[in-house]
């Protein structure tokens, strides 16, 4: 491996750049039945020795597939062929800067920059699509995850695509937004189960800003501009193009999915990567998600710990009321997507428990119950540490808690990684079932159950 301090690029964050197919995986315990299909992940995984400074957002994207059937698992991974990756691959060593130094020159040959397809795996329209916020979503064959090429929504789309649409359960319809470091930096997308775009709108969010992620409900679309702005200058310049700039407040744009207008509520800076869900209650909006003080982009670091808060803004008179729900770092959060815009009582997030983990953030998983105000911790033994927790319903018409919690976590003490399956209903007992995979799955951003 190569030789760097980048935490980044060591430990489990260090790529694992083999490819392969794994059948008849050991199983502790027994699958359920039920479960009839394959676990995606994806990730950041460099092919090839990074060129100056690294951030984990570069890397390479991998997808990893745990296949479960009958009770029986399979594993496969494979990396998304982006067009960059390919002329990397032909030259035999990296050609493009990243998220804090861009590449100065691209020969006219190559692709101007390079679509990692790092962040998001999702099941849609028949495909199966590596998102990455910067471009067009990657489709992979689902069988085989093999790469084939840019989706543009049939020709329909051209600008970037972000990493965390949402699904509408009333009718399948994906719901998403591109944002950019030029006008128009934030553009509302809709399009139908079936891939065709329908709606295309800009907003005028007046500033350029890094937006990870968004909620929707049954009527609004909901945007933070958090103040983690773009400078095309440092750009330019080779410089992190990212620098957080607390004087601009964050704003809070709750877009009229029918009209279009935008209703905007202020406040003072902070950040979100994430945001649970979003229901309409009382003529507000209600929004949970994990909020940072700050973030920061430049290093090896993201700044202050993520922690679980709820915002309620009043549409009538513009108010804005939010709560920090408790004290436990807490991100990547989950829950039953069936109730996508409706009103939420559970939820699942990867958490952290005492002392700092060394090699993550996080050193379990956690079940909050918004009713009671209950949370619920699951911990394998032996310093294990976890990714983000997918719930599966046992069944389409299941209760939101009836089903499972799929995460996979990572052994130091064997250095190999693991698919855990909980009960839901019994989040902190012993796991119904642990799937052994062939090697370490390094740690990744998100993943999706997607039904055979």
């Amino acid at each position: 491996m190569w030789n760097s301090d980048n935490p980044y690029l060591n430990g489990n964050f260090a790529p694992w750049r083999e490819e392969g197919d794994a059948y008849d995986l050991e199983v502790e315990g027994e699958i359920p039945r039920e479960l009839n299909g394959a676990l995606y992940r994806i990730g950041p995984n460099p092919q090839f020795e990074p060129l100056g400074p690294y951030h984990w957002f570069d890397g390479d994207g991998m997808a990893h597939a745990f296949m479960l059937r009958e009770g029986r698992a399979g594993y496969r991974n494979r990396y998304v062929r982006t067009d960059g990756l390919k002329a990397e691959m032909k030259e035999g060593k990296a050609l493009y800067g990243g998220l804090l130094r861009q590449t100065a020159e691209v020969p006219p040959d190559r692709p101007p920059f390079k679509n990692a397809g790092n962040t998001n795996i999702i099941g849609y329209a028949n495909r199966l699509l590596a998102l990455w916020e910067a471009g067009l979503p990657h489709e992979l064959k689902p069988e085989t995850l093999e790469t084939v090429g840019l989706y543009d929504f049939g020709g329909r789309m051209t600008g970037p695509v972000t990493a965390h649409p949402k699904f509408d359960p009333k009718n399948g319809d994906l719901l998403f937004f591109g944002y950019q470091p030029f006008p128009p930096y934030l553009t509302w997308y809709r399009a139908d189960r079936a891939g065709r775009l329908l709606e295309s709108r800009e907003i005028d969010s007046g500033l350029s800003v890094m937006m990870h992620d968004f909620v929707a409900t049954d009527n609004y679309a909901i945007f933070f501009v958090c103040p983690s702005v773009f400078s095309l200058e440092k750009m330019a310049k080779g410089e992190p193009m990212l620098a957080w700039e607390p004087q601009h407040g964050t704003k809070i744009g709750a877009m009229n999915r029918a009209t279009g207008e935008v209703k905007w509520f202020y406040d003072e800076a902070f950040f979100v990567f994430h945001f649970l869900n979003a229901y309409e209650e009382n003529g507000s909006l209600v929004v949970d998600g994990c909020r940072m003080k700050s973030v920061d982009m430049t290093g090896n670091s993201f700044g202050s710990p993520p922690l679980p808060w709820r915002w309620t803004l009043n549409l009538k008179d513009g108010d804005i009321k939010q709560k920090q729900i408790d004290d436990t770092s807490s991100e990547f959060p989950r829950f039953d997507e069936r109730l996508a815009g409706k009103k939420h009582r559970f939820a699942y997030f990867a958490a952290h428990l005492g002392q700092r983990a060394e090699e993550t953030g996080f050193n379990t998983i956690a079940k909050r119950d918004y009713a009671s105000g209950k949370l619920e911790t699951q911990s394998l033994a032996g310093g294990k540490y976890p990714g983000e927790p997918v719930f599966v319903p046992r069944t389409p018409g299941a209760a939101e808690d009836d089903g499972w919690v799929l995460a996979v976590w990572y052994d130091p003490a064997v250095n190999s990684s693991e698919l855990a399956i909980v009960d839901a209903k019994n989040f902190s007992g012993k796991p119904v079932a642990r799937v052994k995979a062939p090697h370490r799955v390094p740690f990744g951003f998100h993943g999706n159950w997607v039904a055979a």
